[in-house]
C-alpha cells in the first residue's frame, strides 16, 4: 500500500505549481516539496492523513490551500473496482492489438507465432480460406458466364464474377503462395495450397476475361446503337415528304447497317446482330433500291472532297511543321476510306475509283514530306548537340586535326536537313556558321 497514491500525487502538484508563481520562495519551494512527494508515492505504509499533507507543504508554502490539502487527503486510498473495470478496455484493446500485428502479411513476424501459438494467427487462416474458395468459385462461374455468354446478361453477370474474384485474388497475400498451415488444416478443411503458377494462371485467366467483359461491352453498345440507327431511319424514310428528307433517311439507314457490319465477329453481339444484319439489308434494299444507292455514293464522295480541299491547304509546297502534315495525312486518310465504302455494284463505283486513285497518290506525297520532315528534324537537333559538344570540347583540346572532324561530322549532319522543311533555313545558318569555324582552324 502506498503512502501518497496518484490522484491525490496531481490535486497537490497543481496547488504546487499555483503557490510557486505567487510566493517568495518560488521555485526553490516547489522543487523541496514535489521530492517529498515523489518520495512519499514510492514508501510503503498507511495512506497520508490531512495532518500529514499540511505538514509537508506549509512550511514551504502557508497560504496552501486547506481546500486542496482536504481534497487530496481524501483522494488518496487505493483505486477502487470501477477503476480496474476501466482498465478492462484498454487491456482487450491492447490483446486485439497483438493479434492484429501477428496476423499482418509478413513471413518475419508470422513465421515465429505460427511455431509458438499459432492459435493467434486463427483469423488470417479463415481470411485465406475464404478468399481463396471465393476467388476460385468466381473465376470458374465467371469462365462459364463469359466464355460461354449466349445473351448481354451473362457477360454483365460475368463481368461482376470477374470483379469478385479480382477482389479476392487481391487479398490474397504473396508469401501466402504455396503456403500450407498444418495445425489448422488438421481442425479444418484446407484446399487452398496455392501455388505460384495456379496464382499466375488465375490473374492472367482474369486479366483476359476481363479484356473480352470490355470488348463485349463495346460490340453491345454499338449493336443498341445500329439497332436504334435502323429503326429511326426507318420511321423517317416511311414519314419523308421531300427527297431531301429521304436522301437523310437513307443516309442514317445506311449507317446503321454500316455500324452492324462493324461488330467484332467473335463477340456474342456479332452472334446476334447477324441475322438482324442480312434482314436489314434486304429491307434497305428492297426500300430504297439501286437509285437511292447512288445518290448515297454521291454524298460519300462529295464528303470524301470536303477532306480533300482541307488536305489541300496544308498540302501545298511550302515547309509546314510535323503536327499539320500529320494532320493532312489523316485527312487524305479520311477522304480514302470515304470512297472505300463504295461498293463495287453501286453505279459510282468507277467513278470513286478514279478519285480513289488520285488520293492514294496525294496521301504517299504527303507522308514522303512528313517523313522529310522528320527526318530533318532529327538531323538538326542532332547537328545543334554536336555543335554544344564542340564547343566545350573546343575549350580544352587544341588538335586542330580532332577538332576539323568534328566540325565536318556537324556538316554532315547538317546537310541531312532536307529542303522545304520547317528546319532548313535554320540548318542553312549552323552550316554557314560550322564551315566558317572550318575555315578558320
Amino acid at each position: 500500500m502506498s503512502r501518497l497514491y496518484n490522484r491525490a500525487y496531481k490535486i497537490l502538484e497543481v496547488e504546487v505549481d499555483k503557490c510557486a508563481k505567487e510566493d517568495l520562495v518560488g521555485e526553490v519551494g516547489k522543487n523541496i516539496v514535489m521530492k517529498r512527494l515523489d518520495k512519499l508515492t514510492f514508501q510503503s505504509g498507511e495512506p497520508l492523513k490531512e495532518e500529514e499533507l499540511s505538514y509537508l507543504v506549509k512550511d514551504q508554502f502557508p497560504n496552501f490551500s486547506e481546500t486542496v490539502i482536504q481534497k487530496a487527503a481524501k483522494a488518496n486510498k487505493p483505486p477502487g473496482i470501477l477503476s480496474k473495470i476501466a482498465l478492462i478496455p484498454a487491456a482487450l484493446a491492447g490483446i486485439a492489438g497483438i493479434v492484429w500485428v501477428a496476423n499482418l502479411p509478413y513471413p518475419m513476424i508470422r513465421k515465429p507465432v505460427s511455431r509458438i501459438a499459432p492459435i493467434i494467427l486463427l483469423p488470417s487462416y479463415i481470411n485465406m480460406d475464404y478468399n481463396y474458395r471465393e476467388a476460385i468459385a468466381n473465376v470458374e462461374q465467371a469462365d462459364q458466364l463469359i466464355n460461354k455468354a449466349t445473351s448481354s446478361a451473362d457477360i454483365n453477370f460475368g463481368a461482376e464474377k470477374v470483379a469478385l474474384a479480382q477482389k479476392h485474388l487481391d487479398e490474397l497475400p504473396v508469401w501466402f503462395l504455396g503456403y500450407y498451415p498444418e495445425r489448422y488444416c488438421t481442425f479444418f478443411s484446407c484446399s487452398w495450397k496455392f501455388t505460384l503458377d495456379e496464382f499466375e494462371t488465375a490473374r492472367k485467366q482474369i486479366g483476359r476475361m476481363e479484356a473480352k467483359v470490355f470488348q463485349e461491352k463495346n460490340a453491345q453498345t454499338l449493336l443498341t446503337e445500329a439497332e436504334q440507327t435502323i429503326a429511326t431511319a426507318k420511321q423517317q424514310y416511311l414519314e419523308a415528304e421531300t427527297s431531301t428528307e429521304k436522301n437523310e433517311a437513307i443516309a442514317n439507314w445506311q449507317t446503321g447497317i454500316d455500324k452492324l457490319a462493324q461488330i467484332p465477329p467473335t463477340t456474342v453481339a456479332a452472334k446476334m446482330a447477324k441475322p438482324q444484319l442480312a434482314a436489314t439489308k434486304r429491307d434497305f434494299q428492297a426500300e430504297v433500291g439501286l437509285a437511292n444507292g447512288s445518290k448515297r455514293s454521291d454524298v460519300i464522295i462529295e464528303a470524301a472532297r470536303q477532306f480533300v480541299l482541307q488536305a489541300g491547304k496544308i498540302s501545298e509546297n511550302e515547309p509546314y511543321p510535323e503536327q499539320k502534315l500529320q494532320l493532312a495525312v489523316n485527312l487524305w486518310e479520311q477522304a480514302i476510306s470515304q470512297l472505300q465504302k463504295i461498293s463495287v455494284d453501286n453505279p459510282s463505283y468507277v467513278a470513286a475509283q478514279t478519285k480513289l486513285a488520285e488520293y492514294q497518290v496525294k496521301l504517299t506525297e504527303a507522308k514522303m514530306r512528313l517523313q522529310a520532315e522528320k527526318e530533318s528534324g532529327t538531323a538538326f537537333k542532332r547537328g545543334k548537340d554536336l555543335i554544344a559538344d564542340w564547343h566545350k570540347y573546343a575549350v580544352d583540346n587544341s588538335d586542330r586535326g580532332l577538332l576539323a572532324s568534328k566540325l565536318q561530322e556537324i556538316i554532315n549532319q547538317l546537310e541531312n536537313v532536307q529542303p522545304g522543311t520547317t528546319y532548313y533555313q535554320k540548318a542553312q545558318e549552323l552550316l554557314k556558321f560550322t564551315k566558317n569555324k572550318q575555315k578558320n582552324l
